[in-house]
């Protein structure tokens, strides 16, 4: 049975990081429309296996990055020359493994003819342009707010008509 349950604790870790590190929703948003966009790509298995591998290369070292930083501050919350070096260098682990990431969707996604097909593909399509679009600003609101922030702003809002005015009448 404690097998099961690592992996309800490495499920909480996940979402931690995604509900408190920008970073990762980050990451998160960057993996969706690399996968999204991979379709239009005639990719071999091993390109697929390669970006998969990429994706959660930078994902895992984030989640290391959140880890050290959150026991960092937890055991020195005062300013600390060691901790500080710690947490440059993990941050500066992820930072390695993006610019690494990045290097491969170039090689891989800078393929005209994939980009040509998802040019056309979105053109003829207006309405996925939309939704892409769309989802584009979505994502933005996401990373920047995270899901905490905009559950609020969207539950602060509820029951507010005439104005802004709070409506609590039943």
């Amino acid at each position: 049975m404690s097998f099961f349950r690592g992996f309800k604790y490495a499920w909480r870790g996940i979402i931690f990081c995604i509900k408190n590190e920008r970073n990762m929703r980050f990451h998160t948003v960057a993996a969706l429309y690399v996968l999204i966009f991979a379709r239009f790509f005639n990719f071999t298995r091993e390109s697929l296996a390669v970006i998969m591998l990429t994706i959660g290369i930078v994902m895992a070292l984030e989640g290391v990055n959140t880890a050290i930083e959150e026991l960092c501050d937890k055991v020195s919350p005062e300013k600390n020359e060691f901790i500080k070096h710690c947490k440059d260098a993990a941050a500066g682990a992820v930072l390695i493994a993006a610019i690494f990431a990045t290097v491969v969707g170039i090689i891989l996604f800078g393929n005209i003819d994939g980009l040509l097909t998802m040019y056309n593909f979105y053109v003829s399509h207006p309405i996925n342009l939309s939704v892409l679009v769309l989802s584009g600003v979505g994502a933005g609101f996401y990373v920047a707010l995270g899901p905490g922030r905009i559950k609020y702003i969207i539950t602060r809002n509820k029951g507010r008509n005439n104005g802004g005015k709070r409506n609590d009448k039943k």
